[in-house]
């Protein structure tokens, strides 16, 4: 996500719209705001954040004033807490998300789970293999928030070939990308 946003895209991205106030209708304080910064940030990365830092300011900034909640209390949210992982099962049957599971990953992948491709290396020429300063790095996969951080839409991915659905893809043409 992105640090610096224009007042113009703080706007078209980070406004609650429609259902948004049906979802924050019964949180006040801490806990309205960080749902509704999780219900965009999701929007926009297609993940929740892992840290509140992950944030932008102005974006937390705009939020607190149109929600009426101060800034500040943003750090009274406690992103591991049990109403954080509630609040993102809300937003992802909201968005009709749900997390990846092991069937998903056998069916994207034709293999069972854990199954290995047939290539055996031994430990030692792996870790020379990763270090080799010639060698290009890549990020892990790894299994976080709600076991798996990567959210999956309610239909089969095999079913169809479209990118995951966004609500409004008009409103904010400057998304960024990893």
């Amino acid at each position: 996500m992105r640090r610096e946003w224009s007042p113009e895209d703080v706007v078209a991205c980070w406004t609650p719209v429609g259902s948004d106030w049906d979802l924050v209708a019964n949180k006040s304080g801490p806990t309205r705001l960080g749902f509704v910064l999780m219900l965009k940030y999701f929007e926009l990365e297609g993940r929740f954040p892992q840290f509140l830092e992950e944030f932008p300011p102005a974006a937390v900034d705009y939020v607190a004033d149109v929600i009426k909640v101060p800034a500040e209390d943003l750090a009274k949210y406690d992103l591991s807490s049990r109403s954080a992982k509630g609040h993102r099962t809300q937003i992802r049957e909201a968005l009709g998300f749900r997390p990846a599971t092991r069937a998903d990953e056998e069916r994207l992948t034709g293999r069972p789970s854990g199954q290995s491709r047939g290539v055996r290396h031994k430990a030692g020429r792996v870790r020379a293999m990763i270090a080799s300063p010639g060698r290009p790095r890549r990020a892990a996969t790894c299994r976080s928030q709600d076991e798996w951080s990567r959210p999956w839409p309610s239909r089969s991915p095999a079913s169809s070939t479209s990118s995951f659905p966004t609500r409004h893809p008009s409103r904010c043409p400057t998304r960024s990308r990893r």
